[in-house]
């Protein structure tokens, strides 16, 4: 008798080839069969899948889970959203190595990077770790609903070989990228996924330096491609170089890129998106990694599901009069009191009138570019809204009133929970196609949900929802994708990318990570912020509604859109025997 049948569901099963009805059988932590609908046989639990669909568990290779893990079992929102596996460490941050007494400092470099509440990481993480080693073997000790694997950051590891001359971003010795590639190396041993490093401008710390690493040199980084390298050499395994870099930046940055894949033999995997400084370079970098590829060279960007935006509130981290003076006493006040303030005329009145400080581009994106800043209605978020119609600056010129008005309203709504949504990245030409054309292009990869991360301005962690209901579902704006090819997206393109061969597709010997998903009723539940993390520290939470299960390692973990309490969820590691 089997132990669990997945019978007569509609199974897209990670691979790329077509939707066909099957059953799926399940025997422990593994997939033993997948035949014809209605012919397993008995099990002792049998789910019936007729008029459901059933996909290979979602694996997410951007997340920032690293301090989440040592205190949250479910690793939400992840789990929400049918992932049964997640990648940390990426952007050059994380957690480890650290020498006692410096854990503040890695702290406020994850505060300020990813924007995770420093009280809730300061409070919620249990340390007990020195090396990138002891740190797997920590967070592999806790149970959790679903698997996890984590990459070594530079940052930590620049800051744990040279101290401040690393966190000020100083040239390394000779002496340093000895030690840097040794303790890479080491770290690749016990079980890192892979190498990240952050060179872009957008990354800083809370005390406002760059994230250790961002200008290091050509010398430092071929040392942690050796220590790539070496893994190779030892394991046959190729390992992964995860970059974030400045976005106009790429094609200039692209030598030294080629250069370490080759000489490492790694995937240099990095972040890929249109900026509104070059609206068309993608083009240009879709052409350097079709010439890489063709030359043998595995670099592949890293490209996100929709635009890459941000969510404001007057509980989140910005909007349009977060820079005001008038809002300054406004800023610390419960949302409760803010809404109240706000029903004053004389503090709206204050607040209309006054221009904000110029800070940066991006913040000034953020506060005042009102013809890219679109108010969110209702229960859904409209990721794909049209400028000429939807956004603030034109809703202004149809009635007469000014863009500040309608922010200033729109944020007041719902009692003082309404939102604004603002796309940065992928949104230069008004739509989404841009991002079409580069999911449906070989040399690019899903990623970028940042996943327990920007917890006071983005929900990006319900990425592989959005994946299904608006690519292969909803979308009006232009053409839709293959269901099919959306799964393969991010199922087995996702754990290829980290050599994660167990996994992604839905067939005989492969892990029994599965989701039953009733397609027709899948959405999200109303975008909030939530004080669910540890000191009751905020973070901007969006749960899933149509997953009827969600198995990870032959377990059911989530049952009609509710965990179940079971937590039968791994340590991925590199070099594990399951890979």
């Amino acid at each position: 008798m089997h132990d669990l049948v997945i019978s007569s569901g509609l199974l897209v099963d990670g691979s790329g080839a077509p939707a066909r009805p099957a059953d799926v059988v399940v025997e422990g932590d593994q997939i033993v069969e997948v035949c014809d609908p209605g012919t397993a046989g008995r099990a002792h639990r049998t789910v019936d899948a007729d008029g459901l669909l059933v996909t290979p568990g979602f694996v997410d290779v951007h997340t920032h889970f690293d301090g989440q893990a040592t205190w949250d079992p479910w690793l939400t929102p992840s789990s929400w959203h049918g992932v049964t596996t997640v990648v940390g460490g990426n952007c050059g941050v994380g957690f480890a190595p650290v020498r006692a007494g410096e854990e503040a400092w890695l702290v406020q470099l994850m505060e300020g990077v990813e924007d995770i509440p420093g009280s809730a990481l300061s409070e919620g993480i249990s340390w007990g770790w020195e090396t990138f080693g002891e740190f797997l073997d920590v967070v592999a000790a806790q149970p959790h609903a679903i698997d996890h694997g984590y990459q070594l950051a530079h940052g930590p590891l620049r800051g744990y070989v040279m101290g401040e001359r690393g966190a000020a971003n100083e040239p390394a010795t000779a002496d340093d990228l000895i030690a840097m590639r040794t303790l890479a190396e080491e770290a690749l041993r016990a079980g890192a996924l892979g190498i990240s490093t952050s060179r872009t401008s957008l990354h800083k710390a809370a005390d406002g330096r760059f994230v250790p690493g961002t200008f290091a040199e050509a010398d430092e980084l071929f040392a942690l491609a050796d220590a790539l390298r070496s893994q190779r050499e030892r394991t046959g395994r190729r390992g992964v170089f995860q970059l974030a870099l400045e976005h106009v930046d790429v094609p200039e940055q692209f030598g030294w890129m080629r250069a370490f894949a080759e000489r490492s033999g790694a995937t240099v995997s990095f972040n890929f998106s249109q900026t509104r400084q070059a609206p068309d370079l993608w083009h240009e970098v879709l052409a350097l990694l079709e010439q890489a590829r063709a030359d043998g060279l595995d670099l592949v960007g890293q490209v996100a599901g929709r635009s890459i935006g941000v969510l404001e509130s007057l509980e989140g981290t910005v909007h349009p009069f977060v820079l005001h003076q008038a809002w300054r006493p406004l800023a610390r006040l419960s949302l409760e009191e803010k809404r109240r303030a706000l029903s004053d005329p004389t503090v709206r009145a204050a607040l209309l009138a006054e221009q904000p400080t110029t800070v940066s581009p991006t913040i000034d994106l953020l506060t005042g570019a009102f013809d890219r800043m679109y108010p969110v209605g209702g229960e859904l978020i409209d990721y794909e809204p049209d400028p000429t119609t939807d956004s603030l600056a034109a809703r202004a010129a149809a009635t007469g009133r000014t863009p500040q008005e309608l922010a200033l309203d729109a944020l007041c709504a719902d009692e003082g929970r309404g939102m604004l949504y603002v796309p940065l990245f992928n949104y230069s030409d008004g739509d989404l196609g841009m991002l079409k054309v580069l999911h449906e292009h070989p040399a690019t990869r899903m990623g970028l949900s940042d996943a327990g991360a920007h917890c006071g301005s983005i929900c990006d962690g319900g990425m592989p929802t959005f994946m299904l209901t608006h690519w292969a579902r909803d979308r009006t704006r232009g053409e839709r994708m293959a269901l099919e090819h959306v799964v393969r997206r991010q199922t087995s393109e996702t754990a290829a990318l980290f050599g994660l061969a167990d996994r992604g597709v839905v067939a005989p010997g492969m892990k029994a990570d599965l989701n039953v998903i009733d397609f027709d009723r899948l959405g999200f539940t109303r975008a909030t912020m939530a004080h669910d993390l540890p000191t009751g520290a905020r973070r901007l939470v969006q749960q899933a509604q149509g997953y009827e299960m969600t198995v990870a390692n032959g377990v059911p973990i989530v049952e009609h859109d509710a965990f179940t309490g079971a937590l039968p969820g791994r340590l991925v590691r590199s070099g594990s025997p399951d890979r």
